[in-house]
């Protein structure tokens, strides 16, 4: 049996080796000129030396062509888009040279900026949860398991909802099942909890890689975007250093993503998560507390750095132009909020953890990015305290009153109120004088506060939220996508046919 078997292994790999035969030729010739071209320099193109014209005349006797791709970044190995993109300068380069030209193509890679360190870090942390075997817990085996990538439908339109560093990882959760994916073992991607390893590991991959195509690239000049090349690095210090002496640029803050934890500049491409995601700007309206309620005053009465300080409801709104048709201020009853102490020492700020987190890194607190909190309180206790809305027509004061979806992940979970152009407003606002006693207030904190005419539009007067209300036949605050509805229009015709009638 065994003499019988060996023929017939031998015959079945003799078959595969006459499938391939032509292209193992093929490849067999390419791999033979690939060598020989790295070998006598064939793409290292100096700059010329000839004494027999002037310098200006030497590129009219000298034709030269550069070009260059941008570099790739090495948080990983280079993939069927890099080959896409290359090769158009690759044909680019081959064209030139066959004009005569002296056709240089360098490469760079790109190793700056967050992602490495991120994903560096990433590895660090699961070598800590999960040991050197990265030995993942059964029950989160179970979870990762029914992790699953949408597939578009048979004969439908495919369409990516995933960013794109979801679409490199696919439906891996962790760092290391992805290098797990490219063959690597648990010891060697342990290696990769030092960003360092990232600078050793992929650059000469990617070379390989390129050289294996038959790139027409002149490989001397190569580098790493750090100072790791320092002729590079000080390239890049030089410009800044220009462009700041011609006042281009300067140093200082603007707005943008922050990572608290790593305390600078999170960009798109090197989160996680949030890739896409911009700055929200909003304008925060101070309203110092006139009167609390009964019971925030008990709260506040505890609190003995709250002595002596003014205290602001501080909401934060999109649409600063309308304050003057506020006639209350809404917060969440399920919601808790803070006193934090502002960048001014006789001022608190009664926002969420979450607003005073990110005001903290605005100048808006004792020291920058510093979270002083002095007390909480619940909403249910805000409402029925009374507070001065700057600008409103109401100069006596309005109440903070219970809305039902105020978030806390949003804004400073303190909501101002404008029902003459905001649906939601005014559809609030109605229940509450319709049930003041479900609702838990008194009647005089709602009783005598009408809308008041900020914008008039053509197609809906001074009171377009009202008239969307009656026209979309809202009843209350809780029918959600009449509102939703509602909020589109109103602010569209706001914006692009408004006109301010007060201001």
């Amino acid at each position: 049996m065994t003499s019988n078997a060996k023929p017939a292994a031998v015959d079945l790999a003799a078959e595969e080796s006459r499938k391939t035969a032509k292209r193992d030729a093929l490849m067999a010739i390419e791999k033979q000129w690939q060598g020989d071209w790295e070998h006598r320099g064939v793409f290292e193109v100096d700059m010329p030396s000839d004494d027999s014209v002037a310098p200006e005349d030497l590129h009219d006797k000298h034709p030269k062509w550069m070009g260059t791709f941008p570099f790739p970044y090495m948080n990983g190995v280079l993939h069927l888009g890099h080959a896409f993109s290359v090769s158009k300068i690759e044909f680019a380069a081959g064209w030139e040279r066959l004009q005569g030209k002296r056709a240089l193509f360098p490469f760079g890679f790109h190793v700056t900026g967050m992602p490495i360190k991120a994903a560096a870090d990433k590895i660090a942390r699961e070598l800590e949860m999960f040991g050197p075997e990265f030995a993942v817990p059964e029950e989160l085996e179970t979870q990762l398991s029914e992790l699953s990538v949408d597939s578009p439908k048979a004969g439908g339109t495919f369409r990516g909802k995933k960013t794109k560093v979801a679409a490199k990882t696919g439906n891996k959760k962790y760092q290391f099942q992805i290098m797990q994916d490219q063959g690597m073992s648990n010891a060697e991607i342990a290696k990769f909890a030092h960003a360092e390893h990232w600078l050793e590991h992929y650059p000469p991959i990617a070379i390989s890689d390129l050289k294996a195509m038959g790139c027409k690239i002149d490989w001397r000049r190569a580098f790493l975007t750090t100072d790791h090349n320092p002729y590079y690095d000080s390239f890049a210090q030089w410009q800044f250093n220009r462009l700041r002496e011609m006042d281009k640029i300067k140093f200082g803050k603007r707005y943008t993503i922050w990572s608290a934890k790593d305390g600078q500049p999170c960009m798109d491409h090197d989160r996680q998560s949030g890739e896409g995601v911009g700055a929200q700007e909003y304008t925060c309206i101070k309203m110092q507390v006139l009167n609390w309620s009964e019971a925030a005053q008990g709260v506040a009465g505890s609190i003995p750095e709250l002595k002596g300080k003014k205290v602001f409801m501080v909401a934060a709104t999109l649409r600063p132009e309308t304050m003057y048709g506020q006639t209350n201020c809404f917060v969440g009853t399920k919601l808790t909020y803070g006193f934090f102490q502002s960048s001014k020492m006789d001022e608190v700020y009664v926002i969420t953890e979450r607003a005073a987190r990110s005001m903290a890194f605005q100048g808006l607190s004792p020291a920058d990015g510093q979270v002083v909190q002095l007390g909480t309180i619940s909403g249910q206790d805000i409402v029925g305290t009374k507070v001065n809305a700057p600008l409103s027509h109401y100069t006596d004061g309005v109440f903070m009153l219970p809305m039902d979806n105020v978030l806390a992940t949003k804004g400073t979970g303190v909501v101002t109120s404008v029902p003459s152009d905001s649906p939601d407003d005014f559809a609030t606002l109605r229940d509450l004088k319709k049930k003041a006693d479900y609702y838990g207030i008194q009647p005089e904190w709602v009783a005598g506060f009408e809308p008041v005419p900020v914008i008039s539009t053509p197609a809906y007067g001074e009171m377009t939220a009202p008239a969307l209300c009656e026209e979309l036949k809202i009843n209350s605050q809780k029918d959600r996508d009449q509102l939703a509805a509602a909020k589109d229009i109103a602010y569209k015709e706001g914006f692009y046919n408004g006109v301010m009638t007060v201001g």
